[in-house]
């Protein structure tokens, strides 16, 4: 097994500071920002990215920033592999028309998953200015999809595996590359 750490945990929090400075300064502060994470990893990441908002933006109620969003019945792989359960979405201030959304994800890959949470989105509203943050871009995109926002641009080889951990879920926060036929 050949695995080696590409980010590890004060790494990972450098970068989500980095990218809730990105994102203030692409909103131009944080009014009618919504930040809504995709089951599962990117909803604490959502929740983390809010937090360091209400760090820089003191009067930021970081609780009325950070949701998720569902992308289960919006997904075009739900006939391959085994049954998904379907994970609440939840909107801060109940609504995202005319507000900024930015979609919150751990790895950005063939862009399938993006797709599928913009169709989620467009099914319960209509946001005035969609965007995307994610921890890791792996690259190698079959769907012409990108992110504003990116914490490290991973160039990987499609058999690769990019793992993430975290700290909410995993108990640690790292960023892993798998080399073809190894496990993580």
């Amino acid at each position: 097994m050949k695995q080696r750490t590409v980010l590890d945990g004060p790494e990972v929090r450098r970068a989500l500071t980095r990218i809730a400075h990105e994102v203030l300064e692409a909103n131009k502060g944080p009014q009618g920002l919504v930040l809504l994470g995709i089951p599962t990893r990117g909803v604490p990441l959502a929740a983390r990215l809010a937090q360091a908002i209400a760090r820089i933006e003191p009067q930021v109620d970081e609780t009325a920033l950070a949701g998720s969003l569902d992308i289960t019945m919006h997904r075009d792989d739900l006939r391959k592999g085994p049954l998904r359960s379907v994970s609440p979405t939840s909107i801060p201030g109940g609504s995202v028309d005319g507000r900024t959304v930015v979609l919150v994800d751990d790895v950005l890959f063939s862009g399938r998953t993006i797709r599928a949470a913009l169709d989620a989105l467009s099914a319960i509203g209509r946001p005035a200015a969609v965007r995307l943050a994610v921890l890791v871009d792996r690259g190698h995109r079959r769907l012409p999809i990108r992110a504003d926002h990116v914490g490290k641009n991973l160039p990987s080889a499609l058999d690769e595996r990019v793992g993430v951990r975290l700290q909410e879920i995993d108990g640690e926060d790292s960023v892993t590359i798998t080399a073809a036929g190894g496990a993580s």
